[in-house]
Parts: structure tokens; C-alpha cells; sequence
């Protein structure tokens, strides 16, 4: 079990074998809730799983509402938050009720924006679906949707009380996802732990086959790098802003491609792998050791290290243009560049601004296609 204290307020992470649940219906019945609950869930999970999960829920002696959804990004948006209030709203929860998501990052994202906005807060736990769910967005307190076609755009910051991971969950997630996640993974080595990098690289076999013991390992390695970072800057105002290495390039290539496309087509942690070459190129002006080392570490783990235009189905000019563009809706903007993380060496990320716009194009075009 993590715990960790956000504004003098515990929060716990707590890491669920197989079979053993009890955690769950443990903590519902610690708190002083008025026992109403709403489970909102994603329509992929393993049925049997959330069987169990309702079962569970059950043991705590709480009236147990549900609503189901897709955990697709482009769900993230205001009328899923507004199905989730207006829920809310019609079955009179209170302040002292229960909302748990269950799923990946948008449905976690945008059920406790919903938590975070009704009555302004409910008790609100998390049970993340997804790898990158568990290794990055349960916990830090980011909700969101993605509005007028940038995301995140429109958020809170909102801690859940307590984040369940599940053997279950991390056995039965889709191989696309589960790789996608080891990004984030990748990301907290870089710019922090460089044992997360020599446990990956030792243990690659494990965490591909998905070893519990080595899996469960690496995700506590991560959290507690990512709760270094976040624990005393809550909004972001200094050093959680190196959180976001990738994400300036990474957000721009996902708004571009689905701009382009209309459709969810590239999973967030493998824009992130891209965005992370990109970045470390941008800021050094050329392939160093980091950057091999980062492109060593995807390529192990099957993550992208370029767009293939062939299967994308994409003009290359249009698509730079269209990432060109979209960097310069990145929300961590505050002036009159573009900010991003600075990373010229392992663990030593840097607050910086793009102010060389001929580089941008040339960073895309030398590590996107080449």
C-alpha cells in the first residue's frame, strides 16, 4: 500500500491480489459516507471482474447505483460529465455519497470532474482499468474533459480518496493497452528514477509476460516517483510541471491525428513515447544518448518511435502542419510560447518555452518520419 498526504488529506493506493477484494468494501466502511453509491464503469471490463466488484460493493452494506459507459476519447466530453450530474442529481445523492470509476483515464478523468463539481465535491474513489490509468492518471488529482477540440481544456484538481489496482485488472487488460502504459513508466524513469529504467531493462521478460510480482513492483516505483512531484505542488505551478515531459508533443500528435481522422486511433501512452523523442530532440538539437536510451526502452516494450503514414492513411505535409498547429493549443501555455520539459540529462528535466518555431517542424519531420 502507497499513502500519501495531499493539503494534510491521507490519500492511499492500495494494491489488490487476485481473489481479495476486501480492501474495497474495508475502506467504504471506514468512512462516513450516507452508504449511496455509483459505480461508473466501462463496458469492456471483464464481466466476471466487475461481478466481483459489484459483489464486493454489496459486503459494505450500500445501496449500489451504476451507469455504464466507453472509454473512448472521444467520451470525454461534456455530456458524458452532464449524464453523470444529471445521475447524480435525479437519484439525490449527497455530499456524503460514493462515486468509484471504473476504467481507464477518461472515465476516471471525467468522473471526478463530475465528483469534484457536484455539491462542490463527493467522496469519490478510483478503480483504474487501464495501464495508464494505474500508472499515471489515478492519482495527482487531474479531472477533465476536452472541449472545443483541445484537450483537457476544461478540469479541476481532485484527489480520490483511495485508488484499488487489481491483479485481475493488470492480467486481463488488452495488449495494446497495457504496452501503452509502460510509457508513463518510461517517462518517470527519465525524468527521476533512473532504477525504474534498470529494473524495466532487467525485467523485461516478467513485465511483458506480466509477472505480478515484478508488474506490481515497477507500478509502486512509478506512483511514488510521480507523488514526488505532485504531493507539493498540487497545481502545478513549479516542479509537477515535469510530469508533463512528452505531453506538449504528445497532446498535439493526438489532436492532429484524430482532427485528421475524426476517430480515436493512437492511445495516449503511445503519443507519449513519440512525444518524449521529440522533445528530448528538440531540446538538444539532435539524437543524444538519452534519446537512443528512451528509443531503446519503446522499441523493447513494442512502442511506437515513429508515425507509419501508410497505415495512418495521412498526407505527411498536412499531418506536420496539423502537428505544427496543435502544439500551440497546449494548455500549459501561458505567454507567448508553447512551454514544455527540457530533459538534456537523466533526471534533470527543465521548465522551458518552444521559442525556436523553424525547430518545431524539423523535430517532427526528423523523428516522426524519419
Amino acid at each position: 500500500m502507497i499513502s500519501y498526504k495531499v493539503n494534510n488529506i491521507e490519500h492511499k493506493v492500495t494494491f489488490c491480489k487476485s481473489g481479495n477484494l476486501g480492501p474495497i468494501s474495508n475502506s467504504l466502511d471506514k468512512i462516513k459516507s450516507d452508504k449511496n453509491i455509483l459505480l461508473i464503469y466501462d463496458d469492456k471490463i471483464n464481466p466476471k471482474i466487475l461481478k466481483n466488484i459489484f459483489y464486493e460493493l454489496k459486503l459494505s452494506g450500500c445501496k449500489i447505483f451504476s451507469l455504464k459507459s466507453t472509454g473512448s476519447k472521444t467520451n470525454k466530453n461534456e455530456r458524458f460529465l452532464f449524464d453523470i450530474l444529471n445521475f447524480l442529481i435525479k437519484n439525490k445523492f449527497t455530499k456524503k455519497s460514493v462515486v468509484i470509476s471504473f476504467g481507464g483515464g477518461v472515465i476516471g478523468d471525467v468522473a471526478a470532474l463530475a465528483s469534484s463539481l457536484y455539491l462542490r465535491g463527493t467522496i469519490y474513489f478510483s478503480i483504474p482499468s487501464t495501464m495508464t490509468a494505474i500508472v499515471d492518471s489515478s492519482i495527482g488529482g487531474k479531472t477533465g474533459i476536452n472541449y472545443k477540440g483541445i484537450i483537457n481544456s476544461l478540469g479541476t484538481y481532485y484527489h480520490p480518496k483511495n485508488v484499488f489496482i487489481l491483479e485481475e485488472i493488470l492480467s486481463s487488460v488488452p495488449e495494446r493497452e497495457y504496452i501503452a502504459g509502460i510509457a508513463e513508466i518510461i517517462k518517470c524513469g527519465l525524468i527521476d528514477d533512473k532504477r525504474i529504467l534498470s529494473f524495466l531493462k532487467k525485467n523485461k521478460d516478467k513485465i511483458i509476460l506480466r509477472n505480478y510480482n515484478f508488474v506490481s513492483k515497477i507500478c509502486e516505483m512509478t506512483l511514488k516517483s510521480k507523488i514526488k512531484f505532485f504531493s507539493d505542488d498540487v497545481y502545478e505551478k513549479n516542479s509537477r510541471l515535469a510530469l508533463n515531459f512528452g505531453h506538449t508533443f504528445a497532446h498535439a500528435i493526438e489532436m492532429a491525428i484524430e482532427n485528421k481522422l475524426k476517430k480515436d486511433i493512437i492511445r495516449h501512452g503511445e503519443a507519449v513515447a513519440l512525444g518524449i523523442l521529440c522533445e528530448i530532440y528538440y531540446a538538444n538539437k539532435k539524437k543524444t544518448k538519452l534519446f537512443d536510451l528512451a528509443k531503446e526502452l519503446f522499441s523493447i516494450f513494442n512502442l511506437p518511435t515513429e508515425l507509419k503514414l501508410k497505415k495512418l492513411k495521412l498526407d505527411k505535409i498536412k499531418l506536420v502542419d496539423e502537428i505544427y498547429k496543435s502544439i500551440f493549443l497546449d494548455k500549459k501555455k501561458i505567454g507567448q510560447y508553447p512551454r514544455y520539459i527540457s530533459l538534456k540529462k537523466q533526471g534533470k528535466p527543465i521548465i522551458n518555452e518552444i521559442k525556436d518555431f523553424d525547430h518545431i517542424n524539423d523535430t517532427i519531420l526528423e523523428v516522426l518520419f524519419n
